[in-house]
C-alpha cells in the first residue's frame, strides 16, 4: 500500500464506528439489499452549467423508487445528454461499487460543497425502503464536507428515521415533493428540506397553500449554480425550492404538479 493511500486511509473516519443506536446497520442476513446491483459514478468536476464546477455522482437507475410518478413519464434524467450517461452507469460501462464511492468522497477536500445523484436515488434495501445502513455510511463519510441530494422515497415508516438521522449527521437529503400539496405535508414532519417541482414557465416566488414560502432555484432561471447558491445544501432553511419542469418530459410533469397528491 503507497504511502498516499495509507494516509488517506487514516484520515478517513471509519464508518463502521460509533453508529447511532437506532440506526444501527442491519447484518446481512437481516436485509433483502444487494449492493452489487447498483453502479455509482463521481464526476469530480461537473461541466454541468446548473451545478457548477462541483463533485457530483450519479447512481444506477434501479435505485429509484416506486412511488416517484416522474419514474418513466417525464424524468429530466430520462432525456438528453444525462441519460446517456446515465444509461452507461445502468450498464455498468461506468461507475463502480458503493464502497469504491465512499473511497473517493473521502479524498473530497474539506468543507467541499457536492451533489449525490444528479440521476437515481438512495439505495434501498427493498422496493421502497430506504437502506438505512449504507445512507448512514454515506453521512459518515460526508462528515466536514456539504454534501446534499434528493429523494424520491416516501419519508415514512423506517424511511423517515434514515432521512432524518441523515440530516442530523450534516449529510443535507430534500425531500422531492410533486404538488405543492405534497411540499406542505412533508414540511409538516419537520425531519428535512422539502422542494418541489414548478411549471415550466416559473420564474417568481410563490406560496404554498399553506403559506410556506418557495423560491425558484436560481440555477434554473440562469441566475446562479449550485457552487455560488448552496440553499439546497441548507439543512435549516425555512422555504421551500422549486424547480421548473425542463427537459422533453416537461408536459408530462407539468401535469402530475397539477393532480392533487396525497403526502
Amino acid at each position: 500500500m503507497s504511502i498516499s493511500i495509507m494516509a488517506r486511509a487514516q484520515a478517513r473516519p471509519n464508518p463502521s464506528l460509533h453508529w447511532p443506536l437506532q440506526v444501527r446497520p442491519a447484518l446481512a442476513s437481516e436485509t433483502t439489499s444487494t449492493p452489487s446491483d447498483y453502479k455509482y459514478h463521481l464526476v469530480r468536476v461537473s461541466r454541468n452549467r446548473k451545478t457548477g464546477p462541483i463533485p457530483v455522482t450519479t447512481t444506477s437507475a434501479n435505485s429509484c423508487p416506486p412511488s416517484c410518478s416522474f419514474k418513466g413519464n417525464g424524468c429530466y434524467a430520462e432525456s438528453g445528454p444525462l441519460a446517456v450517461h446515465w444509461d452507461r452507469v445502468n450498464s455498468g460501462e461506468r461507475g463502480d461499487t458503493f464502497d469504491a464511492l465512499l473511497e473517493e468522497l473521502g479524498t473530497l477536500r474539506r468543507n467541499a460543497l457536492w451533489r449525490h445523484n444528479q440521476a437515481g436515488d438512495l439505495t434501498p434495501s427493498s422496493p421502497g425502503v430506504i437502506d438505512a445502513r449504507l445512507l448512514i455510511r454515506l453521512a459518515w463519510i460526508n462528515k466536514g464536507r456539504r454534501g446534499f441530494t434528493y429523494t424520491h422515497y416516501r419519508p415514512s415508516g423506517a424511511n423517515l428515521g434514515a432521512i432524518s438521522t441523515a440530516n442530523r449527521m450534516g449529510f443535507t437529503v430534500n425531500l422531492s415533493a410533486e404538488t405543492l400539496q405534497q411540499a406542505d405535508g412533508y414540511a409538516d414532519l419537520g425531519i428535512a428540506p422539502v422542494v418541489v417541482v414548478l411549471p415550466a414557465d416559473t420564474t417568481k416566488p410563490m406560496r404554498s397553500p399553506a403559506g410556506r414560502q418557495v423560491v425558484v432555484c436560481p440555477a434554473s432561471v440562469g441566475n446562479s449554480d449550485c457552487l455560488n447558491c448552496g440553499i439546497c445544501q441548507q439543512r435549516d432553511r425555512s422555504c421551500i425550492v422549486g424547480f421548473p419542469a425542463h427537459g422533453s418530459g416537461a408536459k408530462r410533469v407539468e401535469a402530475i404538479f397539477f393532480k392533487e397528491v396525497s403526502p
